[in-house]
């Protein structure tokens, strides 16, 4: 933690520190290790991307970083606060007002407009509908969706439903994004707009973001690079 922190100056406490983490799932009878100790560090403004196989626990990692999931054992930390102990209503706090997730499959809702899905869920945090209105209507014009916040999911193309669903995710202005394969349904072209929305977002915001990917081309243009051996995070060239 210490070297990594350096680099980043005043950043000596890590958005998400991932300490120990263990889990297992049964296979019928049988115990699957999928995380074995594995610790990971992520910082504010920094991109990762975890490249790893299918089946790897690429999916389980995300998710026990985002607090959707409970590891067996170790300690998720959010900006150096531990929260395993945390009561159910206060990790929902914490997704609400920390963490954005991004998925491969955009999950906009289908009958309400661009517009209204990025406001969702700042009225969830209680926001007024007025300063959400704005907020949704500048982070939309930001990532180019300026002309079509009006317009449902099905009358938007595939990379326009997922940069809605990139607006969505950073509403709240959370301290990290996790992203799992958010290009992985899309052309390469729009692959790439995608991409590049979500860059701007990191260095806009300054964000943490950790990105689930197979796209080794993409990955290559993140500040860092990870993947998963035997249960544990190890880093990339």
């Amino acid at each position: 933690m210490e070297s990594q922190g350096a680099e980043h100056g005043a950043e000596d406490v890590p958005v998400i520190y991932l300490h120990e983490i263990k889990r297992q799932y049964l296979q019928g009878e049988v115990p699957l290790t999928i995380l074995d100790g594995a610790k990971l560090a992520l910082w504010a403004g920094q991109s990762v991307a975890l490249v790893a196989p299918s089946g790897s626990g690429k999916s389980t990692l995300l998710h026990i970083a985002g607090l959707l999931e409970a590891p067996d054992s170790g300690e998720v930390y959010v900006s150096g606060a531990p929260t395993s102990q945390l009561p159910d209503i206060e990790r929902t706090q914490l997704r609400r007002t920390d963490i954005g997730f991004v998925y491969q499959s955009h999950r906009l809702l289908p009958e309400f407009s661009a517009l209204e899905n990025v406001m969702l869920p700042q009225m969830i945090r209680g926001l007024k509908k007025s300063e959400t209105v704005k907020r949704a209507k500048e982070i939309l014009g930001y990532l180019g969706l300026g002309d079509r916040i009006t317009h449902r999911p099905a009358e938007l193309s595939g990379g326009e439903q997922q940069r809605v669903a990139i607006a969505r995710a950073v509403a709240n202005a959370p301290r990290v994004l996790f992203a799992d394969e958010p290009t992985g349904n899309l052309d390469p072209g729009t692959a790439e707009h995608v991409f590049q929305a979500l860059m701007q977002l990191v260095k806009a915001t300054h964000v943490s973001m950790l990105i689930a990917t197979h796209n080794m081309e993409l990955a290559g243009r993140m500040d860092r690079r990870v993947s998963l051996s035997h249960g544990q995070v190890v880093e990339l060239d």
